[in-house]
């Protein structure tokens, strides 16, 4: 708090020294939109991979280990047509390979990371069969046909015409492909059981 206050009064004194003064107040405004229409997302099996018990031996030790695809189906669920984007939180960002866009799996012993996976969508559906693509944004505003789902990313679909916007959609499913993969086991302690823990939260974005 100290460091704080001293910060201001010397930011204060140079200001008032200045020959041209700056202006005393600042606006600040509090935007928002309410839709009517809301969206549940839902994801089969109850949203879990498990890869089950795997031996240690089973593991390379010169290069990354592959668990193999499963796959997960997710529905969005509307009140009524409308744009949406779904968004993902890595819950164990802080172990996955730092700027891969792929989601960690968790640490061994607290240093070591475990390993990652990452998702990709496919067999996008829409309302009453309408086949659509899948689009990817970092900002909400530009959209570009991209069928992974990066951590962090926000991801829609679109007419087959246009992937410029994200389509009004009531209903969608579509298949969350994920890919496991542990690191090089000559790095890692694998004296004890080690926890296979990924986690991320995927929620919806009204557009």
């Amino acid at each position: 708090m100290k460091t704080r206050l001293t910060t201001l009064a010397a930011g204060v004194l140079l200001l008032g020294s200045a020959t041209t003064f700056a202006a005393s107040s600042v606006d600040l405004a509090v935007k928002g939109l309410i839709v009517p229409s809301a969206c549940t997302p839902s994801l089969s099996g109850g949203g879990v991979i498990d890869h089950g018990k795997i031996s240690a031996k089973d593991l390379n030790t010169d290069r990354e280990t592959f668990l193999g695809r499963q796959t997960l189906a997710m529905t969005v669920n509307c009140d009524a047509p409308i744009q949406f984007a779904l968004h993902s939180v890595d819950n164990r960002a802080t172990s996955s390979p730092p700027g891969s866009g792929y989601y960690g799996l968790g640490f061994i012993n607290e240093t070591q990371q475990l390993g990652y996976y990452y998702i990709r969508m496919s067999n996008p559906v829409a309302d009453e069969g309408v086949v659509v693509q899948t689009i990817s944004s970092t900002d909400l505003q530009n959209w570009m046909r991209w069928p992974e789902w990066d951590a962090g990313l926000y991801m829609s679909v679109a007419s087959m015409e246009d992937h410029t916007q994200p389509l009004a959609v009531k209903d969608l499913t579509v298949d969350l492909n994920v890919y496991t993969a542990i690191n090089r086991a000559d790095g890692m302690d694998l004296s004890n059981e080690v926890t296979i823990d990924g986690s991320a939260t995927l929620e919806v974005k009204y557009l």
